[in-house]
């Protein structure tokens, strides 16, 4: 029974992890109806950004804020020097760019800093706590379950609460009604890739100090992870995301503490198998899919 106390208080710490990379997801789908599969390694140059910042100020809050305005501007450059001029004529050219871009941008990091791993300091002790004698939450997963929530609740009120977010969805769901109404769609689109940026790469610099440590494939396997996440969810939906972020980081936790690390892929993606057979939309899914 602590076993199985242990193992699902880290699989939440974990889950907001996921969920929080694949709120970013949700976002970029929303925002331009694309899969950004360069969404990790976009992540993972803002996290070395966090690093050197990080190690040459000695200060992990100056390295959590330059990663995350790192991010948001790896965005905009993104956006407005790659996808704005992709076709739009099909999905697929999108999808091509992005995979094209993960290539490049893991290439330059492993040229530039090499192909080691640096280890990432937590800022918060990582032994667990213990409640009653159980082994519960550490320090640092409490912080990232407080920081993962809170940037939810911000991005929630941001969205349901000012124009700003009124515009981007605006924007995202009916784009030419919003130009006629004198919306900047492309403004809007341009702002949303860079939040999701933002949020990818903060939920990327969470992740890595519980990991093997900084390394141009460091955010591979959270994107794979982050993905069946937003599927699992429902790609139109934010709650999707953090309800399929909890559960897929309670399953991994599970099937890790009884089977063994190298049985947990499997159960993620037995996971995905089943949702998409009985809910191809996914769970949280809009009852209609947006067709502007």
């Amino acid at each position: 029974m602590d076993r199985l106390a242990f193992l699902l208080a880290t699989g939440l710490a974990r889950g907001a992890i996921f969920a929080l990379f694949a709120l970013s997801l949700v976002l970029i789908w929303r925002a331009a109806r694309i899969i950004n599969f360069a969404q990790g390694a976009m992540a993972l140059v803002a996290t070395y950004l966090a690093f050197a910042v990080t190690a040459l100020t000695g200060s992990y809050a100056a390295g959590l804020a330059a990663g995350i305005l790192g991010g948001a501007a790896v965005g905009f450059v993104v956006e407005r020097g790659l996808m704005r001029h992709a076709p739009h004529g099909s999905p697929l050219s999108g999808i091509i760019v992005a995979i094209g871009l993960v290539m490049v941008l893991q290439s330059l990091l492993g040229i530039f800093f090499g192909p080691q791993y640096r280890p990432m300091a937590a800022p918060f002790d990582e032994t667990p706590i213990f409640v009653g004698g159980v082994p519960l939450l550490s320090p640092y997963d409490i912080f990232v379950l407080v920081v993962a929530l809170a940037v939810m609740g911000l991005l929630a009120l941001l969205f349901t609460r000012t124009s700003l977010g009124l515009q981007l969805r605006a924007s995202a769901f009916a784009p030419e009604v919003s130009r006629l109404l004198g919306v900047r769609v492309d403004r809007m689109v341009t702002i949303g890739w860079m939040l999701s940026a933002a949020v990818a790469a903060l939920a990327a610099m969470l992740l890595i100090p519980t990991e093997l440590g900084l390394n141009p494939h460091s955010t591979d396997i959270l994107f794979v992870y982050a993905f069946t996440v937003a599927v699992v969810g429902g790609l139109d939906s934010p709650v999707g995301a953090l309800l399929g972020g909890l559960v897929v980081g309670v399953v991994m936790s599970l099937v890790t503490g009884y089977l063994g690390s190298t049985v947990a892929p499997i159960g993620v993606l037995v996971l995905l198998v089943a949702v998409l057979l009985v809910k191809p939309g996914g769970i949280f899914s809009m009852r209609e899919a947006r067709t502007a």
